[in-house]
């Protein structure tokens, strides 16, 4: 068993006139800790790092750390030019960290071999624990099941975040006990954790993080119809926090919040104004709920 277990929350990274906020990151980080959540990913997809670089990225995870115990901490590390991306992981390890995220490489489309002998090498360069993160819409490249299988043979590659929209694959690593499954999408975290997932990395989990946490709580004591009923509760939020391209909707929830500011990097766009009024309304209904 890993030490990924519970509700994870992919930061968005806070922008003020172009700039990383970082008073709004600081502000956000120590929100999310007083709700309760497990732990934080550092430049995940929700936090824009194909818009930064390399050392904004840094910049981000030194900041958070000094406000989150390591332990709680995941980097992104994604990227298809092994060479850097092996430059920029040694770069990452200098600092204390719980472990890695990391993506297939995108846009090359490799081969399943491919797919085995890249995450061989990262996890053997790598001194923590890997979480595989299987989202082929983003990557362009799907794991065959076997592939997978193997892959989480590695002794580094403790858990997988669960975007690949594969129900066969998904309940193979279940069964299978060779890694922790994380969901990571939204509106499947009820039926993920029922199933056994041991959380889920939830970029909906910025807006109302403790009801997230109850969840969890809730399905991990077999309190499987109160459960149900807060995943109902929070299901309107979670749908309309992805009708956008995400982390937009994230952002203007947590704007509205007073959080951070609405602010995302080129070719990002803000939210239409019909989601910002939808989203007001939904969070209107969990503040009075």
């Amino acid at each position: 068993m890993s030490s990924f277990q519970g509700i994870w929350v992919p930061l968005v990274t806070p922008f003020y006139n172009g700039a990383i906020d970082f008073v709004g990151l600081r502000r956000l980080v120590s929100h999310l800790l007083e709700k309760g959540v497990d732990g934080l990913i550092v430049c995940g997809t929700t936090g824009e790092p194909a818009a930064m670089n390399k050392h904004e990225q840094l910049a981000v995870l030194d900041a958070v750390l000094e406000l989150v115990p390591a332990q709680r901490v995941v980097m992104g590390l994604a990227g298809n030019n092994l060479n850097e991306l092996l430059q920029f992981q040694s770069e990452i390890l200098k600092r204390p960290l719980a472990g890695l995220l990391v993506p297939p490489p995108y846009y090359i489309r490799p081969s399943q071999a491919g797919l085995e002998a890249f995450f061989k090498t990262v996890a053997d360069a790598s001194s923590v624990p890997l979480i595989l993160y299987d989202i082929p819409y983003r990557t362009g490249v799907a794991f065959e099941q076997a592939t997978l299988l193997n892959i989480v043979t590695h002794e580094r590659i403790v858990a997988i975040k669960d975007c690949g929209g594969n129900l066969t694959n998904t309940l193979a690593l279940l069964s299978s006990g060779l890694v922790d499954v994380l969901c990571g999408e939204d509106n499947q975290i009820f039926s993920a954790l029922c199933l056994g997932a041991k959380g889920a990395i939830a970029a909906s989990a910025h807006v109302h993080p403790e009801l997230f946490v109850t969840l969890y709580q809730q399905i991990r004591d077999n309190q499987l119809a109160a459960g149900r009923r807060t995943f109902f509760e929070l299901l309107p939020l979670i749908q309309s926090l992805f009708i956008e391209p995400n982390p937009a909707p994230v952002k203007t929830a947590l704007a509205l919040e007073g959080l951070i500011g609405d602010e995302l990097r080129a070719p990002m766009q803000r939210s239409s104004e019909a989601l910002v009024m939808r989203l007001k309304t939904v969070l209107d209904a969990l503040n009075n709920r």
